[in-house]
C-alpha cells in the first residue's frame, strides 16, 4: 500500500509531545507499518520537542504530517517560526540537551529543513520495508 498522508495540527505546548506519540503509533499501526513505530516516534518527539521548545510566541500551532510515498515513511513538522533553522551541532559531554537531531540524524535515511512563508518544515525519511521479499 502505497500513497497515504496523515496531516494532524496539535497546539503548541509541551503536552502536545505525548499526543504526538499516540497519533504516530495509532497511524501506523493502522497503515500495518508496526515495524516503524519505535523509530518514528522518537523521531516525531524529537522534531516535536524542537517545535515547542524554539516556537514560543510564534504561533499557536504546529503540524505534523506522516506521508507513505514510494517506499519512504516521510515525517514533518511545520511551524511558524523561521528566524532560525535547525542545524546538527555536536554538544558537549556534559550538556543537558541538543541531542535531538543527532537522533534523528541516526535513526533516518534523509533528513533535512526546508523554509516556508511564515516559517519551517524539518522532515525525516524512513525506509518502509518490502514486504513478501525473500
Amino acid at each position: 500500500m502505497s500513497g497515504r498522508t496523515c496531516i494532524k495540527r496539535f497546539r503548541v505546548r509541551a503536552r502536545s509531545v505525548s499526543a504526538v506519540r499516540r497519533h504516530v503509533t495509532a497511524t501506523l499501526t493502522d497503515w500495518k507499518l508496526g515495524g516503524l513505530i519505535e523509530d518514528a516516534v522518537l523521531i516525531a518527539s524529537e522534531l516535536t520537542t524542537n517545535s515547542i521548545r524554539h516556537t514560543k510566541g510564534t504561533g499557536d500551532y504546529f503540524e505534523l504530517a506522516l506521508r507513505r510515498r514510494n517506499g519512504i515513511l516521510v515525517l514533518e513538522v511545520t511551524d511558524s517560526y523561521q528566524w532560525r533553522m535547525p542545524e546538527l551541532h555536536k554538544p558537549a559531554p556534559d550538556d543537558l540537551s541538543g541531542r535531538g537531531l543527532f537522533l534523528v540524524d541516526a535513526l533516518s535515511e534523509n533528513w533535512g529543513v526546508r523554509p516556508r512563508d511564515p516559517g519551517k518544515t524539518v522532515w525525516a525519511h524512513l525506509p518502509v520495508p518490502q514486504t513478501g521479499q525473500p
